[in-house]
């Protein structure tokens, strides 16, 4: 039987699973390029691995489930796991590091709950969080941004390091890593020292370089943005509520805890507010319940980071506002129209 050709218009969708990934993937590009002119090429590499082992790792679970692998391989979303998993990962890693947290993100986290759509927690922030509570050594192994330090090795030395764990001789490990930032102010805080005395290193981040990280991912978020990959709901409301947060504890103690410029240049939160927080898979899908989503992303993330036993709460507060989605989207739907208010229609029906 023949069909007649349709010849009415028609709406046709914006944009695809496959075309929103790729604007993710060109806006994770600023961010990542910076990473390596500041961190050295050991940012590179966790990439590259974490990229590729995802993707494998995506495509063995769909051979092993009888799942078509053009769909699945096809939409990009599985590069995007494995690339935000590698840029929150220590720029002095050993290889293995991102290859564990890849497997993890993908199989467990993602294909085992049934492959995208399907999967309850951030895949990348589930990889993440494993690898910090099982690794937390290695996970430490952060080297000093631009001159004097792991951004001085060249890319031959960067291998040597990541893959074999040699470095130059006579170049030790401790000339090219530091306590990040919000190491020390955990350090400070555990042994009951003053914030406020670290100096300007601790109480504000050093802006020769955290500052041009920030504007990178600031970039790439406003391009997201632009092509409506992202809504600005999350970003601005996790913002809102790192500062309201960290506001009102400075303003209680600012001897105990660090100020808001702190808490939002320090660690994770503007690259989470704008590629983690706003997977469509895990957060809100309504107006208002991404408000509360984001906004309880950031109260919980400065909640940890000051009486948590982890330096940087950005991943924890993700996957447990990632629990909290089906009860905010729940009490969250906006009104439909020509129907009243859930409780307004429950008085009428009451009287």
């Amino acid at each position: 039987m023949k069909f007649p050709v349709q010849t009415s218009p028609h709406v046709e969708a914006e944009s695809s699973v496959a075309g929103v990934m790729t604007t993710v993937l060109w806006a994770l590009v600023p961010g990542t390029v910076v990473a390596i002119w500041l961190l050295g090429w050991g940012v590179l590499f966790n990439v590259a691995l974490a990229v590729g082992t995802a993707w494998l790792a995506e495509a063995l679970m769909l051979w092993l489930r009888a799942r078509p692998f053009r769909p699945a391989l096809g939409d990009r979303s599985v590069l995007i796991t494995g690339w935000i998993l590698a840029l929150c990962l220590p720029n002095l890693a050993p290889w293995w590091l991102p290859v564990i947290g890849a497997l993890f993100a993908v199989v467990v986290a993602k294909q085992l709950y049934g492959g995208i759509g399907y999967n309850l927690f951030n895949p990348a922030m589930v990889g993440y969080v494993v690898l910090l509570v099982s690794f937390p050594e290695a996970m430490t192994r952060w080297g000093v941004a631009l001159n004097g330090g792991a951004a001085d090795l060249s890319l031959t030395e960067a291998a040597a390091w990541t893959f074999l764990g040699a470095l130059p001789v006579g170049t030790g490990f401790d000339a090219l890593s530091q306590a990040t930032p919000l190491d020390q102010l955990r350090m400070v805080a555990s042994e009951g020292g003053s914030v406020a005395a670290m100096g300007t290193s601790i109480w504000s981040p050093d802006s020769s370089w955290t500052l041009w990280l920030n504007l990178a991912f600031l970039a790439g978020g406003a391009w997201m943005l632009y092509r409506g990959a992202i809504r600005w709901h999350i970003p601005v409301a996790m913002i809102v509520g790192v500062l309201a947060t960290s506001a009102l504890l400075w303003a209680i103690d600012p001897d105990q805890f660090a100020s808001p410029t702190f808490h939002l240049l320090a660690g994770g939160v503007i690259f989470g507010a704008l590629f983690v927080a706003t997977d469509p898979v895990t957060a809100s899908t309504t107006p208002r319940g991404r408000l509360v989503f984001g906004f309880g992303i950031g109260v919980l993330a400065v909640l940890i980071r000051s009486f948590g036993n982890y330096p940087d709460g950005v991943a924890f507060a993700i996957l447990l506002m990632n629990l909290a989605v089906p009860l905010i989207d729940y009490y969250t739907q906006p009104v439909v129209f020509g129907r009243k208010p859930r409780a307004a229609s429950g008085r009428s029906g009451e009287s």
